[in-house]
């Protein structure tokens, strides 16, 4: 008979159970990849345990090590509940790009800090220049919108999706 995961020797198991059960989806799914991003746990061990949580087993099941950071988690999980496919940590144009909707919609996200050296906002706005002249949209968000304005990264990417930004152009 397996040990139920609030039983087992192993601390962290037991901490991620716990924060899978009292706190929201959302705040779960970021302390989750956290300890996944830190080393702690490898996704494959967490997937192969046998959670009482239907909260815990969903995350297991979604988790990835690909989230740099717990914003990154945070606008993944959200996306995913919109029902948009989204691929994170994509390479173009020699850029690393947070996340990818379809073909062509990118998605940056510039956590709290991320901007305040003037030289690497100049990066950005050069990369940005350079991705549009080559046919995708990138939106940007911030650490606020992502944590406490969903709504309005909601309806952006929603409204986006709905013009088509997301498919690469007819070939004609």
């Amino acid at each position: 008979m397996p040990v139920p995961p609030h039983c087992v020797e192993d601390p962290l198991i037991d901490v991620l159970f716990h924060v899978a059960r009292c706190q929201s989806r959302r705040d779960a799914f970021a302390v989750w990849e956290s300890a996944v991003r830190l080393g702690m746990v490898e996704p494959s061990e967490l997937a192969r345990v046998m959670w009482r949580s239907t909260a815990a087993a969903d995350i297991a099941e979604h988790l990835s090590a690909l989230s740099d950071s717990g914003l990154e988690s945070i606008f993944v999980h959200g996306v995913r509940a919109l029902g948009l496919a989204v691929r994170q940590q994509v390479w173009i144009d020699g850029h690393p790009l947070d996340a990818v909707i379809g073909e062509r919609l990118l998605v940056q996200l510039d956590g709290f800090a991320h901007h305040s050296n003037a030289q690497d906002r100049r990066r950005d706005i050069r990369a940005d220049a350079r991705l549009a002249l080559r046919g995708f949209t990138t939106l940007r968000f911030d650490w606020y919108q992502v944590m406490f304005d969903w709504a309005f990264v909601e309806r952006t990417l929603l409204l986006a999706v709905a013009q088509g930004l997301h498919l690469a152009p007819p070939r004609f």
